[in-house]
């Protein structure tokens, strides 16, 4: 996907001292409760659904036309005493369109010592197929290549995966102006911003790195001209026209 090197990795990246990170919608009879977010104080599936049901740990779908913006989210559970250290153990990734691009559980390398199911929904038994960190860490980084990174604190989730993406490319949905006023002088959790602006309700029990890539997509999709605006003025030489603007030759004199 041309020029690489915007996205590194760092093989001895750590975390926590000396510990390193091992870091139109489907009809709605099909929508499960588990998968998809629900309209406020209603029984009905939050739109938009993407147009198929959430395919856990399904790797990267094939076939698919990923587009130029991709989502992404990520689970973590606990290592060492205590389980206050985060690893990672999901991650999650959809396109403009809120579209299943990618799924997968990660082996941690760390013994667990606290699973965080009951927020993580992550458990033992979903590890038996989980693939490992080197292997997710190299597929992410392929799929971010070369694309507009959307996220919520997405700094997080790039730290877990020992990844770097140019500041430039990424849109944080936790660090938008538009969006200050949610978070009563903090950064607006996910789940009020998806309450407030779409109307929907998620993270009701354990969370899914897939059901929160799509509600953070469909934040900057519905923003997303605003979020254009707000990067250009952060970045001015790299907006479009710029550059060529820019070196554009002074006219000889005559």
């Amino acid at each position: 996907m041309g020029r690489r090197g915007r996205i590194t990795t760092y093989s001895s990246w750590r975390s926590c001292g000396s510990r390193r990170l091992s870091t139109p919608g489907p009809p709605r009879s099909t929508c499960r409760p588990s998968h998809w977010p629900r309209r406020t104080g209603s029984s009905c599936p939050a739109t938009p659904c993407s147009p198929s049901p959430e395919k856990e740990n399904a790797g990267r779908t094939p076939g698919l036309d990923v587009g130029k913006y991709v989502a992404m989210d990520c689970e973590m559970v606990g290592v060492g005493e205590g389980g206050h250290e985060s690893v990672l153990a999901r991650v999650s990734l959809v396109d403009f369109h809120g579209r299943q691009v990618y799924d997968s559980f990660v082996r941690p390398r760390e013994r667990v010592t606290d699973w965080r199911t009951a927020v993580s929904g992550i458990a033992p038994r979903k590890m038996r197929l989980a693939r490992d960190f080197e292997d997710v860490q190299a597929e992410v980084a392929e799929l971010l290549q070369d694309r507009i990174l959307i996220g919520h604190d997405v700094k997080h989730d790039l730290d877990a995966l020992q990844l770097t993406h140019s500041i430039k490319d990424i849109r944080d949905t936790s660090k938008f102006p538009g969006f200050r006023q949610y978070g009563n002088g903090k950064k607006p959790a996910l789940r009020k911003l998806a309450g407030e602006i779409l109307k929907v309700e998620i993270q009701q029990g354990a969370h899914s790195s897939v059901e929160d890539a799509k509600v953070t997509m469909a934040l900057f999709r519905r923003h997303k001209p605003a979020f254009d605006v707000d990067n250009t003025n952060r970045f001015p030489t790299f907006a479009p026209g710029a550059r060529s603007a820019a070196k554009k030759p002074r006219k000889k004199k005559k």
